[in-house]
């Protein structure tokens, strides 16, 4: 029955997106690119791609960060469009796909505040897909627990701050804990969605997230060597949707050195990319 309706949910999206996979560019694009010299060697090939108009249409100086800005601006752009014109679950969809880049940007606010940036010089360095409407007073947070009730309670982030609030004032190791938390509780809930939706997406996203969860686990027990935090408090960390739960996270919450690290990827294949 689903197939029978699609057109008339998604049919217009499906257009737009076989649009956008027509310029994405080619593998002999790529190395095209990677024989150019300068900027202008790249923007001179990009002419014959969708890409060339973005290039094209502006007299600033061709730099690393304006082309970065202007291919961003794109992907907002052409993001946006999809969001907008969706309907459920492809909506949910493309929500979970921006809270990754809210996290970000709420510990890129915080982290700041505690070197007492100014937010006003913070809020471009945002992701823009990441933005929201109390972006600018994350900064003025004093505590987990502050920081939910008072700015985060009405914005998408809400239920992933549940397990993460605490009252413990920020500081920048409680920050990366909160970081991490934060990830957890969005990388479970993402594949959980998944699962339930079935078809190509839990076929195709599913092992996407496991991987991502399986290397967020990797990534916390190394950065754990030499600090404060226990096998337990390592253990709360973990996502619990990857391959390696739960007797691989077992095991590198145990971890004490690189050696056993390593140990660990060694019992799972699926972690071998992990090492290189």
């Amino acid at each position: 029955m689903e197939e029978l309706s699609f057109n008339v949910d998604h049919g217009y999206l499906e257009g737009l997106v076989r649009g956008m996979k027509a310029g994405i560019l080619t593998s002999t694009d790529y190395e095209n690119l990677s024989q150019c010299d300068t900027l202008e060697d790249m923007k001179l090939h990009l002419q014959s791609t969708d890409y060339g108009k973005l290039l094209s249409s502006s007299e600033e100086d061709l730099t690393v960060s304006f082309v970065d800005s202007k291919l961003r601006e794109n992907l907002v752009t052409e993001f946006s469009c999809l969001r907008s014109n969706a309907l459920p679950p492809l909506s949910t969809f493309l929500d979970y796909i921006t809270y990754n880049y809210m996290i970000d940007n709420v510990v890129l606010l915080i982290t700041g505040a505690l070197k007492q940036r100014d937010v006003e010089e913070l809020l471009p360095r945002c992701h823009p897909l990441g933005a929201f409407d109390q972006m600018a007073a994350v900064g003025i947070a004093r505590t987990p627990t502050e920081l939910y009730s008072a700015i985060l309670v009405d914005t998408p982030l809400a239920p992933f701050f549940q397990d993460a609030v605490s009252e413990t004032n920020l500081d920048e190791m409680e920050v990366e804990i909160l970081r991490n938390k934060l990830y957890k509780a969005y990388l479970e809930s993402f594949h959980s969605f998944c699962k339930n939706l079935g078809g190509a997406t839990k076929d195709i996203m599913c092992p996407v997230l496991e991987f991502e969860a399986d290397r967020r686990a990797f990534i916390i027990t190394v950065n754990s060597f030499g600090t404060d935090l226990s096998g337990a408090d390592r253990s709360a960390l973990y996502p619990s949707c990857g391959k390696l739960h739960p007797e691989g996270l077992q095991l590198l919450a145990k971890a004490e050195d690189h050696e056993q690290v390593k140990a660990v990827a060694d019992c799972y294949s699926v972690s071998q990319t992990l090492r290189t």
